[in-house]
């Protein structure tokens, strides 16, 4: 088997993914339905093929059984040694049309106590009520490709409290976000948002509506005067309130920060950090979980009670990550890597610029490439080539030697662990 080899990536159909950006970013003709996220990975729920196998068979093989037959091949001892014989990350091309469902994911300790919990319970895993799927942690990271929108962590609490007053909505709200520290205040009203009455969220609906309808015109000192950043976030509520009419999940995402990205700007989301994905593409990266707490925006279960004994009600401002240069970048061409550092072990991102001279990728380490513009080139020591057009991606295996990568003009994103 050569040291990389071409991944075919399955489709994931949601409602609110758009029908045209994968497609466009593969080359493929749009079906007309909802392509929501391309997966590059082996998560045993839905795993790349590789195309060929470790027999010499040209046919494709799912990465996750290659992986269990040879994980020292696959991933190499030392990834085996800190993460276990499965690939740590899930990358993925996630492309929204509307907004994701507002969510949590738990820390390790948390998940390892939930999973056991629900498993002495009988709670059968694909149960709709069943929470913790496994017992990991979901650290992930965002990477924008074009304009992104996304609501990321509370917001501090004298700008919900002015943005209440704006709206003319939720006094009581207001008054104790003024009154106490928001870690005390918090947890009471997400509670709140998510019991509210038919008549507070058609009140906040309608104020969102008028608020969004005005925008920056709005007179200073008149009603539903949102000027400035608090405009846009409520031209994002509204269209929240429109996608998924009657949800609570409504004025828990009042209570958040509205963050809009630019192509290549990302956000790290740690345990515990209440986010939803609003509209948009881009490139995400996490630990190989899928433990998800909602908060709404979704038909699906919310858990209340395990919800906010999992949320960090910490507020404040995010930070939004630009690339740095790689400390330990590619050899062969200046500046060629950049690195969106995070705290994660399961992962790291980084963005490449290929040139027309090669630069030189080690292998030390399990990674994946994905090609998201132009056409690049890897070549093996042996002489192998396999081209990766844009909206292409290959696994590369860790092996001793390193390969060469080539492709002038070409932007790609490589996925490998911490």
């Amino acid at each position: 088997m050569p040291p990389f080899s071409l991944l075919l990536n399955p489709v994931r159909r949601y409602a609110w993914g758009s029908p045209t950006a994968i497609p466009a970013l593969t080359g493929t003709a749009p079906d007309g339905t909802p392509q929501a996220e391309l997966w590059l990975g082996a998560h045993p729920s839905a795993p790349s093929l590789l195309t060929c196998g470790d027999d010499g068979d040209d046919g494709p093989r799912q990465l996750d059984r290659l992986i269990a037959a040879d994980p020292d091949g696959m991933l190499g001892a030392d990834t085996v040694r800190r993460f276990g014989p499965a690939l740590p990350f899930l990358f993925k091309v996630l492309a929204a049309d509307r907004a994701l469902s507002l969510q949590v994911h738990p820390t390790r300790a948390q998940a390892e106590a939930g999973y056991a919990a629900e498993q002495a319970l009988g709670i059968p895993l694909d149960a709709p009520e069943r929470v913790f799927k496994d017992r990991g942690h979901k650290p992930e990271l965002i990477c924008a490709l074009g304009d992104f929108e996304a609501l990321c962590g509370f917001r501090p609490a004298a700008g919900t409290a002015r943005l209440l007053d704006a709206l003319g909505v939720l006094p009581h709200w207001a008054a104790a976000l003024r009154s106490r520290p928001a870690e005390a205040v918090l947890p009471g009203l997400l509670r709140a948002g998510l019991d509210a009455t038919d008549g507070e969220l058609a009140a906040v609906t309608e104020a969102l509506r008028r608020a969004a309808a005005l925008g920056d015109t709005a007179a200073s000192d008149g009603p539903y005067a949102v000027e400035g950043p608090d405009a846009a976030s409520c031209a994002a509520y509204a269209r929240l309130a429109d996608e998924y009419p009657g949800d609570r999940g409504l004025l828990a995402a009042l209570l958040l920060n509205h963050v809009r990205l630019t192509a290549g700007q990302a956000l790290h989301l740690d345990a515990g950090v209440p986010h939803a994905y609003l509209r948009g593409v881009g490139v995400e990266l996490m630990a190989n979980s899928d433990n998800v707490l909602r908060c709404g925006l979704t038909p699906k279960h919310v858990d209340t009670d395990g919800l906010t004994a999992v949320t960090s009600f910490r507020a404040g401002v995010p930070e939004v990550l630009a690339p740095i240069p790689a400390e330990h970048g590619f050899e062969g061409f200046e500046g060629f890597e950049e690195e969106y550092p995070t705290p994660a072990a399961e992962f790291r991102l980084s963005r490449l610029r290929p040139g027309s001279a090669a630069a030189r990728v080690d292998l030390a380490t399990p990674q994946i490439l994905l090609c998201v513009s132009g056409q690049a080139l890897l070549r093996s020591p042996g002489g192998a080539e396999l081209p990766l057009p844009a909206g292409s991606s290959a696994y590369l295996r860790p092996c001793a030697g390193p390969v060469e990568l080539t492709g002038p003009g070409a932007r790609l994103f490589r996925a490998t662990t911490g």
